[in-house]
């Protein structure tokens, strides 16, 4: 059961707008997806689909101007990727640019990819499953590229996976299949949209579940639940009951220490919400101490300096008369 304490982080992003900003798919970028998936067959080559709001989107205008308009992009994946744009523009100009049946299916890739956010990029293979998901990554074209090549090898430790437990029966086709979702680190709707099948052969194989996949897919309704209860009472500025609830999940459950660190680092959003950033910055530190080799550990460090600098903003601010 993993939690993600970004969801709930004291930090807001500015949106980096750029104006007259044209559509996305530009030179050398596909818009139709089932046009893309025949053009990889033919070429032999995976899928790298965009999801991008390209007029409005900070972060998305802002790969394409760092990444996708450069050469060094361009000849860089030339030769492994069919490039494929699907855009959600919001000013009324691009979207009639964009037509109806564009926007619908793009609207529909976006549900059955289970894009939560933008931009997001999808690296598929020819029959347009999906094996890789990435976003804006600092660094150049140079660096992006190589960043791709490495997620390509998630699509060939998936395809090993998956012909080990072809030739496997019971538990041990069951955990071939686990590792083979494992190896993509999709979110659970594109699992679903994608891969569905899988997870009913793992049941099939593994009654017993040692593979512990039942006891995973449990972990993640219960997160879940605690997810959308957590935020109902953010939303109503219950505190007290936020904090509550997540030292009553965090006390009940089997659950390992980064996750426990992962849940607690949800408590310090709380308190920063409320202003207590001393209270913030000490929970901050009894979640490292409870995984302090983990990999959220650097970013608990840099949303500790965070909470320092909004203490002193805070401090500073004007106080209202009386």
């Amino acid at each position: 059961m993993k939690f993600s304490f970004h969801q709930f982080a004291f930090a807001a992003v500015t949106a980096l707008f750029c104006s007259g900003a044209a559509l996305a798919s530009g030179e050398g970028w596909v818009t139709d997806f089932e046009a893309a998936k025949k053009q990889a067959a033919a070429e032999k080559k995976d899928l790298l689909i965009d999801f991008t709001g390209s007029d409005w989107c900070g972060w998305c205008i802002k790969l394409d101007k760092e990444v996708f308009s450069e050469e060094a992009f361009k000849t860089g994946v030339k030769d492994k990727f069919v490039l494929v744009s699907l855009d959600f523009p919001r000013k009324p100009e691009n979207v009639e640019k964009l037509g109806e049946t564009l926007k619908a299916q793009n609207s529909e890739l976006q549900k059955k990819f289970a894009i939560r956010g933008f931009p997001t990029i999808m690296l598929c293979d020819a029959t347009g499953k999906p094996f890789a998901k990435t976003g804006y990554q600092e660094g150049g074209p140079e660096k992006y590229v190589a960043h791709l090549d490495g997620l390509l090898a998630n699509k060939k430790t998936r395809d090993e996976a998956l012909a080990a437990a072809g030739k496997a029966q019971g538990p041990e086709k069951a955990k071939q299949l686990v590792a083979a979702l494992k190896a993509m680190d999709l979110d659970d709707g594109a699992v679903a949209s994608f891969y569905g099948d899988i997870a009913e052969q793992i049941k099939a194989a593994d009654p017993n579940d040692e593979s512990g996949f039942a006891k995973a897919a449990a972990a993640k309704e219960k997160k879940a639940a605690f997810e959308k209860e957590l935020t109902t009472l953010l939303r109503a500025k219950d505190t007290a009951g936020a904090i509550a609830l997540i030292d009553r999940t965090i006390q009940t459950g089997d659950l390992d220490p980064e996750t426990k660190q992962q849940m607690t680092m949800a408590k310090t959003s709380v308190y920063a919400q409320a202003g207590k950033f001393d209270e913030a910055v000490k929970v901050c530190d009894e979640a490292i101490a409870l995984a302090p080799d983990s990999k959220s550990v650097p970013r608990i460090q840099a949303f500790k300096e965070q909470l320092g600098m909004a203490k002193s903003k805070a401090a500073d601010a004007p106080k209202e008369k009386e």
